[in-house]
């Protein structure tokens, strides 16, 4: 799995015209997923998602976490994560999982994430034409990939 994690001051998802999600102060997740990822994949990530000290303290310094913080996430599925470059100019997706295989582990996530954080985790529509906005938040701008531990 990869994730793009975004601190936001706010951000939504839209979809056809209608708001499928929206947060306050929080995390916006891009999540990437391939074939090979599963359950380890799954709950390594939702424990660093939910617990990385990426939020300022009482002294400005970031060192709090989203558990920590009572903050919101909303986590939107993006299979162009793992879009390969090397050869000509049209990215090549064939490492991202088919929507047989990442909704599952997609909506696994999810419920993880909820667990950790004990709260409803906005998310996108697998598949749709989505807009999402964010209004970025330092800007804090982090990739975790599962299979790196990084």
């Amino acid at each position: 799995m990869r994730a793009v994690i975004q601190r936001v001051a706010k951000a939504d998802v839209v979809v056809e015209g209608q708001q499928v999600a929206n947060i306050g102060p929080g995390l916006l997740v891009l999540l990437g997923i391939e074939n090979a990822d599963g359950e380890e994949d799954i709950e390594w990530l939702a424990k660093k998602i939910a617990n990385l000290r990426i939020f300022n303290d009482e002294n400005g310094v970031m060192n709090r976490s989203l558990m920590e913080q009572r903050g919101d996430a909303i986590v939107v599925s993006q299979f162009t994560l793992h879009a390969a470059t090397k050869k000509g100019n049209r990215p090549s997706y064939i490492k991202a999982a088919k929507p047989n295989v990442a909704i599952p582990i997609y909506e696994e996530f999810v419920e993880q994430l909820e667990k950790l954080l004990g709260k409803k985790v906005g998310t996108g529509v697998f598949g749709a034409d989505m807009k999402v906005s964010l209004l970025n938040d330092g800007p804090v701008t982090i990739v975790v990939d599962t299979k790196k531990k990084e």
